[in-house]
């Protein structure tokens, strides 16, 4: 029997511990990842030389951020490890790779996709101003890079990753004017049952809240209607509380609204979606153990839905085993029992998250017609609704095709939430029923001259 040739994609939590299990009985899979180091978003290690203590990195996790470098150091000689390299499109078994900026081509037999997740982005006014990132890319100026995105910062949006973000920011030494969060108090209240389910986790999250608020950091929920203002800057955020507005001066913006799966891989490795209710997502078709619709492509971690970092190890374990099963080799099933219980046991905290922080419910409704969605092809909210009501538009693959949204550098993965949300708003239809955006290859942005000579090779074959 030929040897299986196994690649992972994320070199995060979830794949780390699925190349553990795999190179524990022999196998030596190629882990391909596009960053310098392993540990993913959540446990992103520095460059190397640059010096910070894991404890000043990751906080409370360091015990864990430190336990799975650990685990891939040990791994290194085991694996086929292939950093900063850029997985683009999957077609007929084969991954099309950016190397180090060379074109390679990687074939497979079978394919566990640790994808990750990327932040749900919703325009406000004044969002595309310098000074304005996600929460995503202000955490990974402090975790990779040693700096804060400004000398007086404002934190706004919905999400556990608000909070922790906000006190990462002030424990290394950055100046938080506030944190902004469009969830209500008493919404999570209602979720309290559900999030005593991880009561340490919760905890935690309590203590960052306190720790702000004991440090002079201003903390409004249930906020509504931001608006960031400036002319070449970031000078001043505004928001409503109780129909009243409130102005701070504030010279850089942090926003994100939960996070959303990357799951353009499995779109274009054949695998079949559904819509997934607690995620507000769609997302691909997956078992227990991790196996989607097609034979031999697994999914772990938050590329096959939100669950936070210890659910991506548990997942990445479980799919691993479920893919030597499927190779005929002898696993534990109490192991594999084990990790399913404590997968369904963060899938309660999970929910309990989702109503403690949900997305805003009237942004669709309340996004102004000049509001730019895409700005890769600078395409409004107003251009968006014209269609919908002129063109009878139900369907988000037609309104891309009518308005170029989500044909820009991102393909979507930057605008396709809100354009979505704007699509099923105006035509009256739930996010079900508009379906989803067809994957496209390259599913990230990679140099013109490969591009070209891509193209060129095309037509000399």
């Amino acid at each position: 029997m030929n040897e299986p040739r196994i690649v992972i994609v994320g070199a995060g939590p979830a794949g780390v511990r699925a190349a553990e299990v795999l190179a524990a009985v022999g196998l030596r899979p190629v882990l391909v990842d596009e960053n310098q180091r392993a540990g993913g978003q959540i446990y992103r290690q520095p460059p190397a030389g640059f010096v910070r203590s894991a404890k000043q990195l990751y906080g409370f996790e360091s015990a864990k951020a430190d336990a799975l470098h650990h685990t891939f150091s040990q791994l290194l000689s085991h694996i086929d490890y292939r950093p900063e390299t850029l997985v683009w499109n999957c077609d007929g078994r084969q991954l099309d790779l950016l190397d180090r900026g060379q074109q390679r081509s990687l074939p497979y037999s079978h394919l566990m996709l640790c994808t990750g997740a990327i932040d749900r982005v919703l325009p406000f006014p004044g969002w595309l101003l310098p000074g304005v990132y996600t929460l995503g890319a202000a955490q990974v100026a402090l975790k990779a890079q040693g700096c804060v995105i400004g000398s007086r910062i404002v934190m706004v949006g919905s999400g556990p990753l608000l909070y922790l973000l906000a006190y990462q920011y002030a424990k290394a030494g950055a100046s938080i004017a506030a944190v902004l969060d469009t969830s209500s108090f008493s919404g999570k209240l209602q979720a309290t049952a559900d999030l005593l389910k991880q009561p340490l986790t919760l905890a935690k999250g309590l203590y960052f809240l306190a720790w702000l608020r004991c440090h002079g950091v201003k903390v409004v929920e249930g906020v509504d209607k931001i608006a960031v203002s400036g002319e070449q800057k970031v000078k001043t955020i505004s928001w409503h509380k109780n129909g009243r507005e409130q102005t701070l001066e504030c010279d850089a913006v942090a926003s994100g609204f939960g996070l959303r799966s990357e799951t353009q891989l499995a779109d274009l490795a054949g695998c079949v979606f559904e819509f997934n209710q607690l995620n507000q997502q769609w997302l691909p078709q997956r078992d227990l153990a991790g196996r989607s619709s097609v034979k031999g492509v697994y999914l772990a971690g938050d590329g096959g839905g939100i669950a936070g970092a210890d659910a991506a190890e548990l997942a990445g374990k479980r799919a691993a085993l479920a893919l030597l099963e499927d190779l005929g080799k002898t696993i534990d099933p109490r192991e594999g029992r084990r990790l399913d219980r404590a997968l369904q046991r963060i899938q309660g905290f999970r929910r309990g998250l989702e109503r403690a922080f949900p997305a805003p419910v009237a942004w669709a409704r309340e996004c102004a017609d000049e509001e730019i969605i895409c700005r890769c092809e600078e395409i409004t909210a107003g251009e968006l609704r014209r269609v919908v009501n002129h063109a009878g538009t139900v369907e988000m693959n037609r309104l891309k095709a009518l308005t170029r949204v989500g044909m820009g550098r991102c393909q979507g993965r930057v605008c396709s939430a809100a354009a979505a949300e704007i699509l099923a708003c105006s035509a009256g239809k739930s996010l079900t029923e508009i379906g989803r955006l067809r994957g496209q290859p390259p599913i990230k942005p990679f140099p013109v001259v490969v591009g070209v000579a891509l193209s060129s090779a095309r037509e000399t074959s």
